[in-house]
């Protein structure tokens, strides 16, 4: 079975920082390209970053040069480092690759 799971979601204070983690089965992530989402209450789903299998990275405009995007070849592993964080960025956050969605990790930014 295709799955993707998220983790590393939590709450934290205004400027700080978190890393998610995004853990693959049933398929090897550097075959394809990854991006996480994230979706706040009554909003639309929004992209954060994507990364492809030649590890170029690209970035959402309110995330540039706070967030950023990394691979673990040897761990079929993604992560999103989540710096400076504003109370913005709350929301759910989901990894995507091929069609395939995980079932989202929660963060919360607030004092």
């Amino acid at each position: 079975q295709l799955q993707l799971v998220e983790s590393g979601g939590g709450s934290v204070q205004p400027g700080g920082s978190l890393r998610l983690s995004c853990a693959a089965s049933g398929f090897t992530l550097d075959d394809y390209v990854i991006s996480w989402f994230r979706q706040a209450p009554g909003k639309q789903r929004e992209w954060v970053a994507t990364i492809t299998s030649t590890v170029y990275t690209s970035y959402g405009d309110s995330v540039k040069g706070r967030f950023t995007i990394s691979r673990d070849s040897a761990k079929n592993m993604v992560y999103l480092q989540m710096n400076s964080l504003k109370p913005d960025d709350t929301a759910v956050y989901y990894c995507f690759a091929d069609s395939i969605w995980g079932q989202g990790t929660q963060v919360t930014v607030s004092s």
